[in-house]
Formats: C-alpha cells, sequence, structure tokens
C-alpha cells in the first residue's frame, strides 16, 4: 500500500484524525510519485533524489528536515504541534502531482496547484476540515518560492510564500533539493 512507503513520516503526525486523512490522500496519489526522480532533468536536485523513486526519497527528506527543525526547541516553539502537524502534512503532498495528470515527461511547472487541485477532488474522503484544508493548499501553493515563473512564459503563474508556515514548508523543500546534500538510504527509510 502507498501509505506504507511513508510510514515513517506520518508517525510524525500526532493527531489521528490529521494522519489518517493524510492517508487517504496519499492512497489516491499516482502511481509515478513513487517511482520518479525528483527532477526530471537532473538539474536540481541531490543524487539520492535522482533515479527511480527519487522523487520519494525528497519528500521523505524534506520532512525529515521539519521534523528536525521541529525537534529543535529554537524553531519547534514557534509552532503548535497541530501546525507542525499540518505543515508535515503539506510536505508530504507538495509535489504529490508533480508530472500532472496525466502524467507528463517532465515537471509541470504548475505542479503545486495541481496538488491543490488534487486535494479539492479528494478532500471529502478525508477528515479534514475547510480551514485545515486551505492551510495545507496555501502552503503547497507556495512551495516553490521565488521559482514562481511559468518555464516558457516567464509569467508568475505560483504565490510566492509569505506566511511564517508557507515559508517554512518552502525552506525544507529548498534545503530537501539542494545539490551538497548528502543523504544515505536503506530500504526506502533514512539512514540516521
Amino acid at each position: 500500500m502507498k501509505e506504507e512507503k511513508f510510514q515513517v513520516e506520518l508517525n510524525y503526525i500526532s493527531d489521528k484524525r490529521l494522519k489518517d486523512s493524510t492517508k487517504v490522500l496519499v492512497r489516491e496519489l499516482p502511481d509515478y510519485f513513487f517511482l520518479v526522480a525528483a527532477s526530471s532533468t537532473g538539474k536540481y536536485h541531490p543524487a539520492f533524489s535522482l533515479g527511480e523513486g527519487g522523487l520519494l526519497r525528497h519528500t521523505k527528506v524534506a520532512v525529515k528536515i521539519a521534523k528536525s527543525l521541529f525537534d529543535n526547541p529554537i524553531f519547534g516553539s514557534k509552532y503548535t504541534k497541530k501546525e507542525q502537524d499540518m505543515m508535515i502534512i503539506s510536505l508530504i503532498l507538495h509535489d504529490g502531482i508533480k508530472h500532472g495528470i496525466p502524467e507528463d515527461k517532465y515537471t509541470k511547472a504548475d505542479h503545486p496547484l495541481l496538488a491543490v487541485e488534487f486535494i479539492e477532488k479528494n478532500k471529502e474522503k478525508t477528515e479534514f476540515t475547510e480551514d485545515e484544508v486551505k492551510f495545507i493548499e496555501d502552503c503547497i501553493k507556495s512551495h516553490m518560492g521565488p521559482w514562481n515563473t511559468d518555464y516558457l512564459t516567464k509569467e508568475e503563474i505560483l504565490p510566492k510564500p509569505h506566511t511564517k508556515y508557507q515559508n517554512f514548508v518552502h525552506l525544507c523543500d529548498y534545503l530537501a533539493s539542494r545539490k551538497f546534500l548528502d543523504v544515505t538510504f536503506k530500504n526506502g527509510e533514512i539512514v540516521e
């Protein structure tokens, strides 16, 4: 089952209702999410996130960065436990529709908006409140930070982060994409 690929990350979510709702959405993610590389060209992500399963590994690292920061009281004390849960959920889902539906060969510039459409389409299957859905969607929409333009037209198509939650999600995704990062995986999980 798809949610088993995120067992560690789902266990970071303390609220059972939120965790169960996230599992529902993870089950609905397209199969390719678990198979493709994080970067379709190989230019924008570190070695661990390239090749088969790279997007899944990138996502796991982004969530691990968030969890590590939350465990540090300097950062973690700035957020309630629910806010932390919601940002972890946002990170689990942020690249869920990276190649679109149906799957395209390359990353879709508007993939954050496609992820939001995916959540909207499936939210009735969850127990998320409207406010929780909005929080998650707002974090996902802006996760690309300054890289918010269409590749071809150069028009701005995505919002930039402006809340502390959106900035945090962008930061975790950004750090997980740095080429100097070297994360080791064993049996699909991050080696501590």
